[in-house]
């Protein structure tokens, strides 16, 4: 299946090592944000993953539900303390098959970027919007695009160089469709090692039209998990939405 149509191919490829990781951020300043939003719940986690932020949120007291797309992710999440008193529905998270109301929902770590047509992305916040509570707050935390970063069609990178292995990134991007496909390639004793992934990029005000669109209205923005302001020059965002 393409990477375009399974939305649960992420999990299934990294999910193992998902944790172990070097480029995953600390989840603490997220987890404080969004305990402060809860409102004492109930919160609902899309691609809730190994539940980094929900198990967290979920040792403050708060009753945390989540949607994930893969069985891999979900494995580990259920291997953790605690993560077995999760409730957790396997889907595509642009679906939200969840019942409502929760006072908070979340999409961290670039994930909504995950939904690789605008379509799908629409979906998801008329989705969550169904599942708010009146007030309830929809966070999205995405990078903002910068052109700069893929001034070229194709790139290539070089990841990793041992005496057993070399892994490489390659990316080709698709500006008109703003979508990329990645394709992170090991070779090693054992063979070649495909790992693909995709992402459909969006900038802040075209997130907050699908926001709109769906009956949910900007109340906060941020550059970071700490608050500090947003500006022109901010390579990421946190932003919050309300249901009316």
């Amino acid at each position: 299946m393409s990477v375009f149509d399974d939305p649960g191919l992420f999990g299934r490829l990294w999910a193992a090592g998902y944790d172990d990781g070097g480029t995953n951020p600390d989840p603490t300043p997220a987890v404080d944000f969004l305990a402060d939003l809860a409102d004492g719940g109930p919160v609902l986690e899309l691609a809730i993953g190994t539940g980094r932020v929900a198990l967290p949120l979920a040792e403050r007291g708060l009753a945390v539900h989540g949607v994930e797309a893969s069985e891999e992710m979900l494995a580990q999440l259920r291997a953790k303390p605690g993560g077995d008193r999760i409730p957790v529905v396997v889907a595509d998270m642009a679906d939200v098959p969840v019942v409502g109301e929760f006072r908070l929902a979340y999409l961290v770590f670039n994930t909504l970027f995950n939904l690789v047509d605008a379509e799908r992305q629409a979906d998801c916040f008329r989705n969550v919007a169904r599942v708010l509570s009146p007030g309830g707050a929809f966070v999205i935390e995405t990078f903002v695009p910068d052109p700069r970063s893929f001034d070229s069609d194709e790139q290539v990178q070089v990841r990793a160089v041992t005496e057993d292995s070399a892994t490489i990134r390659l990316h080709r991007y698709d500006r008109p469709a703003q979508r990329f496909i990645r394709q992170t390639i090991t070779f090693d004793a054992d063979g070649v090692h495909l790992k693909p992934f995709a992402m459909r990029y969006a900038w802040p005000h075209q997130i907050d039209e699908m926001a709109q669109q769906a009956g949910l209205r900007l109340t906060e923005r941020y550059a970071d998990w700490h608050r500090r302001p947003f500006t022109a020059d901010s390579p990421s965002h946190i932003s919050v939405y309300r249901a009316e």
